[in-house]
């Protein structure tokens, strides 16, 4: 996971020449996925909902999409093990929703960051505003299973608007979640 972190590290530096590639980067820099205290994932309990069936780049119907501010069809990719969806308006934002199927909330390493505890619909979750103009919002949606919101700012600045952002976008799907 370091890895993936390293990369859009990397990127950086390229800001100037591809801000819509850091802007849809996936994930916001100091969220990564740490082990559980005993060093193993928890076991999948039967009970525990299902992100299978969903495609993250159709949460969001084009009303939604209209709503959020957000302009076309999202573009699936893949974070790690988990599915994912990045949405990028040129010169202003970008929304990645993942849907990890391996770390719930408790799995997630939020050492970065201001963390808000929030309901999110039926849902509990934590939103992380960062540095730069980014902001995630977590939803727990049972066991291992976390949908993840978020977003950066092409500006590198207002983590309040990412915020707020984060949390229309995760208001829009959260009805749709398990």
């Amino acid at each position: 996971m370091a890895d993936r972190f390293a990369a859009r590290a990397a990127l950086l530096p390229l800001a100037g020449l591809a801000v819509l590639s850091l802007v849809s980067c996936g994930r916001m820099p100091g969220l990564s996925h740490a082990a559980p205290a005993d060093g193993g994932p928890p076991p999948p309990t039967s009970s525990a909902p299902s992100l299978a069936k969903l495609d993250p780049c159709t949460l969001l119907s084009p009303q939604d999409r209209s709503s959020a501010g957000l302009t076309g069809q999202g573009k699936p990719k893949t974070i790690g093990e988990a599915r994912a969806c990045d949405w990028t308006v040129p010169s202003t934002f970008g929304v990645t929703v993942t849907l990890d199927e391996t770390n719930g909330l408790a799995n997630l390493d939020l050492s970065d960051g201001k963390r808000t505890k929030k309901d999110v619909g039926s849902h509990q979750a934590v939103q992380v505003s960062g540095r730069r103009g980014t902001c995630a919002v977590l939803l727990d949606v049972g066991g291992a299973h976390s949908v993840q919101v978020d977003v950066s700012n092409a500006s590198f600045a207002d983590s309040e608007l990412a915020c707020r952002r984060a949390s229309d976008v995760a208001g829009l799907l959260e009805p749709k979640l398990p």
